[in-house]
């Protein structure tokens, strides 16, 4: 049998090497360029950062996600999840090695169902790294429930036009190319009815009336669109799949990126994990230094061990993927880290900025940054009280209803059958008492 939590050396030296790496010369870019990394590289940029994503590339480990027919390597899912573990902790590390979200989930879909046009007008420029992309599919009414979705494009001539409202649409600002979720065909269920465009973002009609901005942040950093889309006109050929395949897509899309969310959260995790033990070593109160107090203890005990049990689930699930490949096989384990995401940083998050008092509520830590990261996990992608629903129909389908007016653990019943099992012996131990 094979069951095994070593990597292979030559893979290691690769982790060995993006860990030094990120941590001498990408993490002075989260200092410096916070807020930039999803902005178009400046003459002060370009001459940092591209050499940089040459090293990267030279290391092989370039846009890692990706098979070798994309440029990629093919390492799968468990190798990607060994690296997000050192690339969750850095904003700016995604960017300069080819990983971040949503461009890597934009790529998948675009590489899955995309013409050969489409590949070459959309894929390859995002896969080299030269642009981003942004998936346009919420909407302001409708939240969770695609069932409440209005925006559509109808089919004129040669053309689509798509009309309606989209919210939350990130990195839109910045980006070269939308992918847009609209309804084709009113008439059916709205997960057989819709369909996804390639629009360019410069397209007459593409309205961003406002900048959405994660909280603390200044109204001039908002990333999250809120667009209007009027009368966009687009061409035949910028249909991404088929007619109706929206969702059959977005599945595609979203496994991978829920899995990739948590890959990184990992990272996260680690991190405020490391500055606690780095804070009560460091701090003392009350005749002792803070490691020593049993409180704190209690507190370093519970982060390592819901860690641990985190990111065991998080490399099953992504060794499930890289043995099915198919994401729909694994989605019980999918949507179980998906769900345990926001609660493991949040709870990690929380014990390590009140090990720091005062001081870990203040702008001169890192942990608002991360301490965001708990909200917004528990709603992209789908929220949380959605993901535990699939955990538990998954989980379910495994059992059948007890046969008859009992459980099956019934201890009279129980008493009795076992009686029946060992009818022979307790006759011959009764016959010779």
């Amino acid at each position: 049998m094979a069951w095994d939590f070593s990597t292979e050396p030559d893979f290691q030296e690769k982790l060995d090497w993006a860990r030094q790496f990120v941590s001498d010369k990408v993490e002075p870019l989260d200092i410096l360029y916070a807020r930039r990394e999803f902005h178009p590289l400046d003459d002060e940029l370009r001459p940092i950062v591209d050499p940089m994503k040459q090293e990267v590339r030279d290391h092989d480990l370039w846009a890692a996600h990706l098979g070798p027919e994309l440029g990629g390597k093919g390492y799968g899912q468990v190798k990607l999840a060994l690296l997000n573990e050192i690339l969750g902790a850095s904003s700016w590390a995604p960017i300069v090695f080819g990983t971040q979200a949503p461009d890597t989930g934009n790529a998948e879909i675009i590489a899955h169902y995309g013409t050969e046009e489409q590949k070459e007008k959309y894929l390859q420029p995002l896969l080299n790294g030269e642009v981003f992309s942004c998936y346009s599919m919420t909407e302001p009414q409708a939240g969770s429930d695609p069932q409440q979705f209005t925006t559509a494009a109808v089919r004129d001539g040669d053309e689509w036009v798509i009309n309606g409202w989209k919210f939350f649409s990130s990195n839109a600002r910045t980006s070269a190319f939308l992918i847009v979720m609209a309804i084709t065909d009113p008439d059916v269920s709205i997960y057989k009815g819709a369909s996804m465009f390639l629009v360019p973002t410069d397209t007459p009609g593409v309205n961003m009336t406002r900048q959405v901005g994660l909280a603390g942040e200044s109204e001039e950093d908002g990333m999250h669109a809120l667009i209007h889309y009027e009368d966009v006109r687009v061409p035949a050929e910028s249909l991404l799949g088929g007619e109706g395949q929206a969702f059959a897509i977005a599945q595609t899309r979203l496994g991978g990126g829920r899995v990739h969310h948590a890959m990184r959260t990992v990272a996260a995790c680690q991190r405020a994990l490391d500055l606690l033990c780095e804070r009560v070593l460091s701090r003392q109160t009350q005749g002792s230094v803070l490691a020593q107090k049993q409180f704190i203890q209690g507190d370093i005990a519970d982060s390592y061990a819901e860690l641990a049990q985190f990111r065991l689930l998080v490399l099953y699930t992504a060794w499930e993927i890289d043995q099915y490949k198919d994401y729909r096989r694994t989605r019980k384990n999918i949507a179980a880290i998906k769900a345990l995401t926001p609660k493991v940083v949040h709870d990690a998050v929380w014990r390590s900025m009140h090990a720091h008092g005062a001081l870990g509520v203040s702008n001169e830590m890192p942990f608002g940054g991360m301490w965001m990261m708990a909200p917004i996990m528990s709603v992209v992608d789908g929220p949380t009280e959605v993901h535990k629903v699939t955990v538990a129909r998954e989980v379910l389908k495994g059992y059948q209803p007890s046969p008859g007016l009992w459980p099956t653990a019934h201890l009279p019943a129980k008493r009795e059958e076992a009686r029946q099992k060992l009818a022979r012996h307790l006759e011959h131990v009764i016959g010779n008492s």
